[in-house]
């Protein structure tokens, strides 16, 4: 089975103590994580050994950057390299986030190469794509994503490939209370997966997990994760609540 995962994006919120005390109420549970489960957190740069040392005991839990430099090193101030995230143990990053994407103008390129540089250190891209409202309405969706994904992915071998999680966000129902509808979710992540297919063929295709990340909620999670192409969600709000974020890792296939 693909692994199912539920992956916290905490953005830019909570303090260190607030972290520690969110990640302690979570991590007190025991979730009796499942073999094929995963429980990400992507927590802020200063937090990131903090989080780390409070999971590396624990089975299926694992940290994630939020960003990462399409540089390798040099002279640019503010920016975080692979090569750092690598030294603490970091082995997972998300990468083109909607936010990222618009806030930042990062492209498809730049995204390629933060994929490339992540591989290198064995570090597991989060890869988001997804489209706005104004292409939602205009019924071009498919398309949007499917170059979003050739243009970022398709440079990689298979073997590559199948060592990217992909994150797939209606960039219209992210923090808008709005949620794609399970049959949309489904038709976009089946569509995505079809578009790997042709690339890669389906073997490779069925291997990458695909999790969905707009606006999912403890009452919204299980139906949700229950669409046979949708492997779990990346979620922002409901993950800085534990109760929340509970439910939702309980809600995993």
């Amino acid at each position: 089975m693909r692994k199912q995962i539920a992956a916290a994006n905490w953005k830019m919120n909570l303090t260190y103590l607030e972290g520690q005390q969110l990640l302690g109420d979570i991590l007190e549970n025991d979730l009796g994580s499942k073999v094929h489960h995963e429980v990400i957190f992507a927590v802020p740069f200063p937090y990131l050994i903090m989080a780390k040392e409070k999971t590396t005991s624990l089975k299926n839990y694992f940290i994630a950057a939020q960003n990462c430099s399409n540089k390798k090193s040099g002279a640019y101030t503010g920016e975080v390299s692979v090569d750092m995230l690598d030294s603490i143990n970091i082995k997972h990053c998300i990468i083109g986030h909607s936010e990222r994407r618009e806030y930042f103008k990062e492209s498809n390129q730049m995204l390629a190469e933060k994929l490339n540089l992540l591989l290198e250190k064995n570090i597991t891209p989060i890869f988001c794509c997804g489209e706005p409202l104004d292409i939602r309405e205009a019924n071009t969706q498919n398309s949007f994503v499917e170059t979003q994904l050739k243009e970022s992915l398709f440079h990689l071998s298979a073997d590559e490939i199948k060592k990217v999680v992909i994150a797939y966000e209606p960039i219209w129902a992210i923090g808008t209370g709005k949620t794609a509808s399970t049959e949309q979710a489904q038709e976009m992540h089946a569509h995505l997966r079809s578009v790997l297919a042709s690339q890669y063929g389906a073997e490779v295709a069925d291997e990458i997990s695909i999790l969905y990340g707009g606006s999912v909620k403890a009452n919204n999670a299980k139906e949700i994760f229950a669409c046979p192409d949708v492997d779990g969600g990346l979620v922002g709000g409901a993950s800085l609540v534990a109760l929340d974020f509970i439910e939702i890792i309980k809600a995993l296939k």
